[in-house]
């Protein structure tokens, strides 16, 4: 155990690790027992984002090299934006689900039921949202019907499913979680495989597809992976939660629109075409975060017991090191590949194959930002990470927008997004580590 973790352990004001003035010795033993557990954790839970590389790359090349280019970048926008409107599905009770399972795990059955509960309550806002979203951005460019189709798909049936995932992971059952991780991934794919096998689909036959694929997931992850708990009713419990859900859910929300805001605006500013460029060099970005992510989600359970764990400024930047060195290896490994055989993942990703190397510092810059959003969660500074959110997503906005009304080619807005990144990343540290000078919250 650490200190950090020890000194959650203790009462108010008593010095961890201490008794009678004098350090209680920690037992190699039982230190190295409790490292190998955390190891074997991370391992179960990298397996999970290991399987899911590998199904998400095959899910990538068949649809990417079967819907065109422009329609490709279509249904990414369109993906992103259901990402985005999904985190307003149960108005952010989600963490409350979370949290139960990391700290009260006999409730789990209670607070399923509030999170189906405040699903139901959130769909007329959710509805409401998802028109604002197409009056904006998709009216023109994709058809209504499809856009439903792919809203649907990611907000009533991924976003349930992540739920499920979500206990897995707070139940410490990362084994289990890991493996619904990669069977989603997996029926995903397949869908796209048996769309690609099926001929010249177009995007509203893909949306139909997508849609299936993600009702087959949810399924599965409330059949055969959710925990047997009776479901009960009990709102007295919700509304004590209900203030710090709407946070995070707003949060959520500022966190995907300033994660995908990108995609929206390359294709209303940009055009289809320039999109589906664009749409396949982040998703190239986004294969190289999944490992990350299995990372983060260790820690922020850690920061959960341990507020501390991150008190020291040499363990804050071995971290942020560390997580931009991968990411940025991954990137650099890909475009590599790519370089030496540009057609490897199909005909209409080497056109972009080219670029990639051309973003090197985005993927470590972005995974930074959302590394340092979850440090807040972690803290239950909720408010703070909804604000922090909120203004880099305005900030992201305005530094896309001055970027796409100066070019129109995917060359100089890829080497530009290099900037962008770096500036965003300036901004979430000072935010961040500002914050996180305040007390964490508990929760």
């Amino acid at each position: 155990m650490t200190q950090a973790s020890d000194a959650a352990s203790h009462a108010p004001g008593q010095a961890p690790g201490r008794a009678r003035g004098r350090r209680t010795p920690v037992r190699p033993g039982r230190l190295l027992a409790e490292r190998r557990g955390l190891l074997r954790d991370y391992l179960s839970a990298l397996s999970g984002a290991g399987g899911r590389l590998v199904f998400s790359l095959g899910y990538f090349v068949a649809l990417a090299n079967t819907l065109s280019i422009a329609e490709f970048g279509m249904f990414a926008a369109a993906s992103a934006a259901g990402v985005m409107l999904s985190r307003i599905l149960a108005l952010g009770f989600i963490s409350a689900l979370y949290r139960t399972a990391t700290m009260r795990p006999k409730l789990i059955g209670t607070y399923t039921a509030g999170f189906l509960l405040m699903a139901a309550a959130s769909l007329p806002l959710l509805a409401a949202a998802s028109a604002a979203v197409y009056a904006v951005f998709f009216a023109g460019t994709v058809p209504t019907g499809v856009f439903a189709a792919i809203v649907a798909a990611e907000a009533l049936l991924w976003r349930p499913t992540e739920a499920v995932i979500i206990v897995n992971n707070g139940l410490g059952r990362f084994g289990r979680a890991a493996f619904l991780t990669i069977l989603s991934t997996a029926l995903r794919a397949a869908a796209a495989l048996l769309f690609m096998a099926a001929g010249d689909g177009t995007l509203a036959q893909w949306g139909l597809f997508y849609a299936a694929a993600n009702l087959a997931c949810v399924a599965v992850a409330f059949g055969l992976f959710h925990p047997r708990q009776r479901l009960r009713l009990r709102p007295r419990l919700y509304w004590r939660r209900l203030a710090d859900s709407v946070y995070v859910a707003g949060a959520e929300v500022l966190f995907y629109l300033q994660a995908e805001f990108d995609k929206l605006l390359v294709l209303s500013l940009g055009g289809a075409q320039l999109a589906g460029i664009y749409a396949i060099i982040m998703r190239l970005v986004d294969l190289t975060a999944i490992p990350i992510r299995s990372f983060t989600m260790m820690l922020v359970q850690r920061m959960m017991r341990a507020p501390e764990l991150l008190s020291r400024l040499a363990a804050k930047a071995g971290l942020e090191a560390g997580v931009f060195a991968v990411s940025t290896a991954a990137l650099v490994a890909l475009g590599l590949v790519l370089a030496v055989f540009p057609r490897a993942l199909g005909g209409n990703v080497a056109e972009a194959a080219p670029l990639v190397l051309s973003a090197l510092c985005v993927p470590g810059l972005r995974n930074l930002v959302e590394y340092q959003a979850e440090l807040l969660f972690a803290r239950g500074q909720t408010l703070l990470r909804a604000l922090n959110l909120a203004l880099l997503t305005g900030l992201k906005a305005v530094l896309l927008i001055f970027v796409l009304t100066r070019t129109a080619q995917a060359q100089e807005l890829v080497l530009a997004l290099n900037g962008v990144f770096l500036l965003l990343y300036l901004a979430s540290l000072a935010l961040t580590y500002s914050a996180m000078r305040m007390p964490a919250r508990a929760v």
